[in-house]
């Protein structure tokens, strides 16, 4: 009787891509269908020819596609004013949503264009999956809750959050991960979304890796971290939009007495994840870019043993350290006082001739793991939908327009909430 041919452990180039955004990049499809590309060409001249690629892409790179079609409200300047103006000028699709699924505005105007928005999102995604041949986590965006009927897809009402969407290179789906939670600007005095649950975290076995998904301020979180780790998870996936200037202060610290440097706070995500080996591995690609006036900074990194670091480094204002296998630089070197200044300077409506001058960047970093030993989860029913859809077999819901001549009684809501506003 011969032995069992020991598995051979996996060979991953690991890619994250740091973009800089605008909101122009999501007004019309194509523009959307461009910047996504051009993540991907970026991440090109990092992919091993033959080898194993596994690309990561930023949080919420679908939030902004609430604007596509609405590129004249821009010249509005802010995130509040613009998204008030797209809710009245798409009342008839806005309103009955937020009536019939009893929900805020901004989640109306959301789920309103959800659908499509999820369409061109995954489809966008998909093809850039199976053109470059590489396992894809598409970064995270708000998306609703489907189940499958037969070719059409049904949407859960009221369901919105903020999701990561992962691929293979055939652009198949892997699984879909919800972030457990949320900042203030994602609850409900911002964006709105539907936080997820703890319990329904999964790792996901593939020839990229034992992948778990920790979106932005997950990855802080010990109950997060602690979940995928016991599920075997050997490389984390942290995709992150860090919505204020790098490097001013945290803004959602343990002890609000001591406020620490925000590069400081970050180390107590994926670098202290692997650090503390917890999990081996880790991939955190942060976007930048200001968006309307918003401001978006970061410092994308890679991490793992200490031992395979090519050095000590870590971010700006913190002091060097192993465990980074990529890091891309800061804009700028400098004092601390300096470098608080280049962020401000570069920060949304500065006015400054650095604002909005941020660096894109891509970084790449050789994995050794070890052979899958652990069976795929079971696919959600939602899974099995957003898997139909992404294979052609089904497709979201056609919208069911209600009459404009309903539109002066469907508007009180509506004016009443405008009153009620500071």
């Amino acid at each position: 009787m011969t032995a069992p041919t020991p598995q051979a452990p996996r060979h991953v180039r690991a890619v994250a891509v740091q973009p800089h955004w605008s909101a122009r990049d999501f007004t019309t499809t194509e523009a959307f269908r461009r910047w996504m590309r051009a993540q991907l060409d970026m991440a090109r001249p990092h992919l091993k020819p033959g080898g194993v690629n596994l690309v990561v892409l930023t949080e919420l790179n679908g939030l902004p596609l609430v604007l596509r079609g609405g590129g004249w409200a821009l010249r509005l300047r802010t995130f509040e004013r613009v998204a008030l103006a797209l809710f009245l000028a798409r009342l008839p699709r806005a309103l009955p949503v937020l009536l019939r699924e009893r929900v805020s505005p901004i989640r109306a105007l959301q789920l309103a264009g959800i659908d499509a928005n999820t369409e061109l999102y995954l489809h966008t995604c998909r093809d850039l999956a199976r053109e470059y041949g590489v396992y894809l986590c598409c970064g995270s965006a708000p998306m609703p809750r489907y189940t499958r009927s037969g070719t059409t897809l049904r949407r859960a009402p009221g369901i919105l959050t903020n999701q990561t969407v992962l691929l293979d290179p055939h652009g198949d789906l892997i699984g879909v991960t919800d972030k457990v939670h949320l900042t203030p600007d994602e609850e409900a005095g911002g964006v709105d979304l539907t936080p997820g649950h703890l319990n329904d975290l999964r790792v996901f076995p593939t020839p990229a890796g034992d992948l778990g998904v920790a979106i932005s301020l997950d990855a802080f979180r010990a109950d997060v971290i602690g979940s995928l780790a016991a599920q075997g998870c050997t490389v984390l996936l942290q995709p992150d939009a860090n919505g204020s200037p790098w490097t001013g202060k945290e803004g959602l610290p343990p002890d609000p007495a001591h406020l620490r440097d925000q590069p400081v706070a970050w180390l107590e995500s994926s670098w202290q994840v692997t650090a503390q080996r917890q999990i081996p591995y880790a991939v955190n690609p942060m976007v930048v870019g200001n968006l309307l006036d918003l401001t978006f900074d970061g410092q994308s990194g890679i991490t793992g043993p200490a031992e395979e670091a090519p050095g000590a480094r870590s971010y700006v204002l913190t002091d060097p350290r192993p465990g980074f296998l990529a890091l891309s630089p800061w804009v700028t070197d400098g004092t601390p006082d300096e470098l608080r200044q280049a962020g401000l300077d570069r920060a949304a409506h500065s006015g400054h001739p650095l604002e909005n001058r941020y660096r894109e960047d891509t970084l790449h970093a050789d994995l050794t793991l070890p052979p899958a030993a652990r069976p795929a989860p079971p696919r959600t029913p939602h899974e099995d939908a957003l898997h139909a859809l992404l294979r052609g077999e089904a497709r979201a819901p056609r919208p069911s327009p209600w009459a404009l001549a309903a539109l002066p009684l469907l508007a009180l809501p509506l004016l009443t909430w405008l009153r009620r506003r500071p």
